[in-house]
Formats: structure tokens, C-alpha cells, sequence
């Protein structure tokens, strides 16, 4: 069904310049320091990805439902256009109409792994849940933000402020998190919910799934070898407290408690240097519940990185801090170039004894491997080719993905125009929008309202999903005159009052529901306000 075609777009507020205070832009930058230039064309890096040791499962629904309405048709028009490998579609689609089914059968239709985007973590645990209801059999997979509290790193020239970064991360979601990533390369069956922080860095998927490695029952590894490719994992020996991310050594028994797990860990038993026997058991009973006879140990953090790579790595950085040390010397900045090598040169002897440091995320261009002003790896780079894109609420989320960038950068600038950070931090951020866009593959946006940039991609044209499968219509409308708005309310709730019924009334602000409930508590009315 068509829709005409409408040009839109989000303006930027203008900014308040202090003379005194140096001010990035991406223009400024890049003339100050060349290799910080936009790229003016970005093609996306596909990497390479491991063989899939658990593939070949098919999506399938496990529901009593069956499309009604306009489901049928809505399906039907965006699987066929799938199928003849249109890379934008819309589906216009109103409130309870059903679209989070139609979105599973598509899935469905076309057997293609999926990332739903979210605008919000609550919005991606709704859609999380229902999936999951949808595909029991297959991984269904929440991948947002695992922070419960974040303050990012700051600097305030105006009242030399630093704001040191204050995080709290929530466990369960960073198990999440490892648990999307193993699906995504070991799986075809996979449908991942993720918030639109996922434009955010990751650790490289090929590092990722290059240091996995695999144990097989009879296969022979010394002990010690075994626990130091654990360490190497960023896994801990914790022989007391037996937690996600930790392992134990008991006598022969190696116990190790993977980053994907909620509730089972795996028990490698060895007799000299072969491994005798792998099980799978329950870390608060000890029971056994299974015996394997081999399992793939994926990282315990998304920013593993092999030593030849960390100390290539840190040879980079220290080129980088002599030549932006050199800079703020000549410009008789001698505070910032002071603070700028004690914090770098703390933070290089930390990840040289331990693999990472405090804020290790901005180094990830040395560690990555990439150039100045590519992109870091990111969820999209998991993704196998064939995967389809759904943009839930895409009104919403779209704007979000354009507006994410801007907000990063100009705090990031900050810190390295006054030597919290090397120029390099930069580059750890979100995606641009250019880059998002050429990153995805097909594409459905999902919506009631679609905005103007998704409807400009199809034309104007969409699916359309308008009549419930419940067959109910939105209630009817009726506008009042606002001069007698408060007595036509009170005679209403009266009316539907006598018929046993309950009423809910809405208003702008706390404050009117406060006034209009005394009101109509004065009137003889029961009434109470949330």
C-alpha cells in the first residue's frame, strides 16, 4: 500500500562556545590531526567467521496462535519481499495489532537468524520475553548496555571539573551478553533483542573466536597448560568462591564456571595429562546432570586480547603519547602533557601485568588493529551475512542511532584536549549513522508512526497491519468544549458509576491530578490518583 513520500529530518541545537575553551569538531579535528579526518567513504569490514559447531537447527514457533486480520497479508507482502532481497521495508502497524508475532513468523518463514532493536531495556525485555515464549527451542538471545549505574569520564574546563567514570555492572546481562555472542557464532537458529547500545564497541569478533578453544574428552594437555589458557581467558582461580567467570582446581578435577552460564559449569576430570572425562553439573548442588564429551571455552570478556597483540599494542601507544606529549610541550602545555604520561604510561605497566587496565575500551583502536577513524568491532559484526534486521519502534530508535555520535565525541574531545586521554580515545564510540547504515543487513522498521527516513528508504511504501487479530477497534472519540470539560467529566463518571464500572482519567501533570482528584473527592466521587 503506498504513502507519499516525506523529507524530514532532526536539527541540531546550537552550541554554546566559550572563546577561551578549545572546542572539537569532527572538521577541527581532522585538520588538527589528519588521521582524525571523517573517512569520506566507508566500506564495512566483514570478517572472517569460525564454522558453526552447533548449526543446522531450524526456527520454529511453538504457539496456539495463527495469523488473523491483516497479519496474513503483512507477512506475506514483507517474506516476499525478503525473498526478492529488498534491503528496506516498513511495517505500519497500530497498537495491538500484533506486530511482535508477525515479526516471529517472518523469522519463521524465512529460517534467518534475527536482530530485533529496541529504543529502551525495558521495551527489549518485553520483546525479550515474548520471543523467547515464541522460540523455545531455539536461542533467543538479550543483548543491551550491562550497566546498572554509569557515569561516564568527563572533563569540565569551565570549573576544571574531572568526573572520574563510576560504573556498577549488572551480572546477569554481562552473562547475557557472552551468551548472544556463543550463540551467534555457534548457531544458525538465533534471534537476539538487543537495545540500540549495541552500536556500541565489543571486543573483535575475531580475537573473540580465535582464543576460544575446545577440550575433548581423551585429548591430552597438562594441567598447567589447561589453567594458564584459562587465565589467558580472563578467567580467575577462585578455589573458594565457585562464580561465573572463575575456576577451581581440585586434585586432578579442574571445575570451571563458564561466561555464558546461569546454572551449570562443567567438570574436567584428568588422569595424568589426558583428560578422562568432561561433565556437566549444577555449581550449588554438585549434582551431575550431563556427560559430555567435548565443550568450546569462549572468553570471560569481550576484550580478550593475545599478548603478541597487547604488546604490539602498547608499542603504538607509546609512539602515540611521545608525539602528542611533543605537542603539548611546544604549545607550553606542560600540565597536560604531565598528566597526560602519568596516566597513560600507569595504565600501560597494568595491562602489561594483567592483560587490561581501567578504561582499557579507550585503547581499543591499538588493540583492534584498526585505523584512525574506522569504526570499532561492534554486535553487527557478529552477524552472520544472511541475518535480518527488525527496528522496533523505529521512530523512536533511528533518531537515537543518529544522535548517539555527536554526544559521544564532544566529551571524548575534551578529555584529550586537556591530556586525560589520548586523541585516540575517539575512536571508541558508537557507530555513525553512515556507518550503521551500511553495516545492516536487510532491514523491516517496524512502527506505528514510521519517520520520514524510513519511509524515504521505501518510497512510501509499507505493509500495512491495521486490523487486530482480536477484531477489536480503537474506541470513539469525542471532543468537548474546555469550558465545561471538569462537569461533563464529573456527569460521565457518574453515568458509567451506576453501570458497575470504573473510570480512568488522564492529565498532563502530577499537579492536576492532585486538584481534579480533591475536586471530585469533594463532589462525593471515590477517586484516588497514581
Amino acid at each position: 500500500m503506498g504513502h507519499s513520500r516525506q523529507d524530514g529530518g532532526f536539527a541540531e541545537a546550537p552550541l554554546e562556545i566559550n572563546p577561551n575553551i578549545p572546542v572539537f569538531t569532527p572538521g577541527a579535528l581532522g585538520q588538527l590531526r589528519p588521521e582524525f579526518a571523517p573517512l569520506p567513504t566507508f566500506t564495512p569490514y566483514k570478517p572472517p567467521k569460525p564454522e558453526k559447531s552447533d548449526g543446522g537447527k531450524r526456527l520454529r514457533i511453538v504457539s496456539e496462535y495463527e495469523p488473523k486480520g491483516d497479519q496474513p497479508t503483512a507477512i506475506r507482502e514483507l517474506v516476499a519481499g525478503i525473498n526478492e532481497h529488498e534491503r528496506d521495508q516498513v511495517l505500519l502497524g497500530v497498537t495491538g495489532s500484533g506486530k511482535t508475532f508477525t515479526m516471529a513468523k517472518i523469522i519463521e518463514a524465512t529460517q534467518r537468524p534475527a536482530l530485533i532493536l529496541a529504543p529502551n531495556k525495558t521495551l527489549a525485555a518485553q520483546l525479550y520475553g515474548e520471543f523467547a515464549s515464541f522460540f523455545p527451542e531455539s536461542a533467543v538471545e538479550y543483548f543491551v548496555s550491562y550497566y546498572d549505574y554509569y557515569t561516564p569520564e568527563a572533563y569540565v574546563p569551565r570549573s576544571d571539573t574531572y568526573i572520574e567514570k563510576e560504573s556498577s555492572i549488572n551480572e546477569q546481562i554481562d552473562r547475557m551478553r557472552h551468551s548472544a555472542t556463543r550463540a551467534l557464532l555457534e548457531r544458525d537458529d538465533v534471534v537476539v533483542v538487543a537495545s540500540v547500545s549495541c552500536i556500541y564497541g565489543i571486543g573483535d569478533v575475531e580475537t573473540y573466536s580465535a582464543m576460544a578453544f575446545s577440550i575433548k574428552k581423551g585429548e591430552r594437555i597438562p594441567q598447567r597448560r589447561l589453567l594458564a589458557d584459562l587465565v589467558a581467558l580472563h578467567y580467575k582461580r577462585n578455589d573458594g568462591n565457585f562464580i561465573r567467570g572463575t575456576f577451581r582446581v581440585r586434585g586432578d578435577t579442574v571445575e570451571l564456571y563458564p561466561s555464558h552460564f546461569e546454572d551449570r559449569a562443567w567438570r574436567i576430570s584428568l588422569f595424568g595429562d589426558e583428560i578422562e572425562g568432561i561433565a556437566e553439573f549444577d555449581p550449588l548442588t554438585g549434582q551431575k546432570t550431563a556427560e559430555l564429551e567435548q565443550v568450546k571455552v569462549y572468553s570471560n570478556s569481550h576484550y580478550v586480547t593475545p599478548k603478541p597483540t597487547l604488546e604490539q599494542a602498547v608499542r603504538r601507544i607509546k609512539d602515540d603519547l611521545v608525539i602528542r606529549l611533543a605537542e603539548f610541550n611546544a604549545a607550553g602545555r606542560l600540565l597536560e602533557a604531565q598528566r597526560l604520561e602519568q596516566r597513560t604510561m600507569f595504565d600501560i605497566e597494568m595491562m602489561m601485568a594483567t592483560g587490561s587496565c581501567a578504561g582499557i575500551e579507550n585503547y581499543s583502536r591499538y588493540l583492534t588493529g584498526r585505523k584512525p577513524g574506522e569504526p570499532q568491532p561492534t554486535l553487527f559484526e557478529y552477524l552472520p551475512d544472511n541475518a535480518l534486521v527488525f527496528v522496533d519502534e523505529s521512530h523512536v530508535s533511528i533518531p537515537q542511532i543518529g544522535g548517539m555520535f555527536r554526544g559521544d565525541f564532544n566529551r571524548k574531545a575534551t578529555l584529550a584536549e586537556y591530556g586525560f586521554r589520548l586523541p585516540s580515545c575517539i575512536d571508541n564510540r558508537p557507530l555513525r549513522f553512515e556507518e550503521w547504515d551500511a553495516m545492516r543487513p536487510q532491514t523491516i522498521c517496524v512502527s506505528a508512526t514510521p519517520g520520514p527516513w524510513e519511509m524515504k528508504q521505501t518510497d512510501g511504501v509499507f505493509a500495512e497491519q491495521v486490523i487486530r487479530p482480536t477484531g477489536l477497534i480503537d474506541p470513539p472519540v469525542v471532543i468537548r468544549p474546555v469550558k465545561t470539560q471538569v462537569d461533563d467529566l464529573i456527569a460521565d463518571v457518574r453515568e458509567v458509576a451506576l453501570k458497575g464500572y470504573r473510570t480512568l482519567v488522564t492529565v498532563l501533570t502530577k499537579r492536576m491530578a492532585e486538584d481534579l482528584t480533591e475536586y471530585m473527592h469533594e463532589q462525593g466521587i471515590r477517586v484516588r490518583y497514581m
